[in-house]
C-alpha cells in the first residue's frame, strides 16, 4: 500500500505530544509515527516520564528510542543528536536517526537528523528546515499515512504546526541556509531569544 511522510513542526511540546496522540486515535498505528522534541533545558524528561505512565519512565531511563506498542509517548526516551543536542525522541524515524546508540540516560545519535528526514522521503530544502526547528527548540512529528488516513493525518499536522514558509523565512533571514551538524547546539536562553524576536516581528 502506498504511503506518503507528513510532517510538522510544534514550538510548544504540548501541541506536538498532542498531534501524535490525535494521529494514534484516527488509526495511523504508532510505528508509522515519529516525534522528536528539544530537550536542551531538561524540562521534557518530567513530562515524557509521566505523560503515558511507566512505560515512558522505562524508556526514558534506558536512554533507548522505542516505537511502543501502547503508543508513541509511551516509548520516549532520551539522546542526543549532532547539531541539535539533548531530545526526548521515540519512533521509526528518529530510531533511523539513534542508529546503535546505547547505554546511559542519553545515547549519542549517529549521523544527522537532517539526512533522516530526506531518506524518509522530505526535500533537502524541507529536510533542512525540520532539522533546524528542532536545533531551535521545537518538536517534528512525522507520519508514514496511507491513502486511508493521509487526508486526516494532513489535517491533524497542520492544526498547531508552524507555517513553513513564514518560518523558513524568519531563518533565513538571520542568515540561516541549511541545517549543519556541527554547529553547537542553541542554549535554553538562545532560543527564548529566538522566540520573542519572532514574536516581535524583527
Amino acid at each position: 500500500m502506498t504511503t506518503q511522510t507528513v510532517t510538522g513542526l510544534y514550538d510548544r511540546y504540548e501541541d506536538a505530544a498532542q498531534a501524535v496522540r490525535d494521529l494514534e486515535s484516527t488509526g495511523i498505528p504508532a510505528r508509522d509515527i515519529s516525534f522528536v522534541a528539544n530537550n536542551i533545558d531538561g524540562k521534557q524528561k518530567t513530562i515524557a516520564t509521566t505523560d503515558a505512565g511507566a512505560g515512558a519512565g522505562a524508556g526514558a531511563a534506558g536512554g533507548g528510542v522505542v516505537g511502543g506498542a501502547v503508543g508513541v509517548l509511551a516509548g520516549l526516551g532520551m539522546l542526543a543528536i549532532p547539531g541539535v543536542g539533548p531530545v526526548v525522541a521515540a519512533g521509526w524515524l528518529v530510531a533511523a536517526a539513534a542508529g546503535a546508540a546505547v547505554g546511559g540516560a542519553v545515547g549519542a545519535a549517529a549521523g544527522g537528523i537532517s539526512g533522516t528526514f530526506v531518506a524518509a522521503g522530505l526535500k533537502r530544502e524541507d529536510a533542512d528546515f525540520y532539522a533546524e526547528g528542532v536545533r531551535r527548540g521545537g518538536s517534528v512529528v512525522t507520519a508514514k499515512a496511507d491513502e486511508k488516513h493521509i487526508v486526516a493525518a494532513e489535517q491533524i499536522l497542520g492544526r498547531r504546526a508552524v507555517n513553513l514558509t513564514e518560518r523558513s523565512k524568519f531563518y533565513r533571514e538571520s542568515g540561516w541556509r541549511e541545517f549543519n551538524p556541527d554547529a553547537p547546539p542553541y542554549s535554553a536562553e538562545d532560543i527564548e531569544i529566538e522566540r520573542k524576536r519572532f514574536l516581535s516581528g524583527q
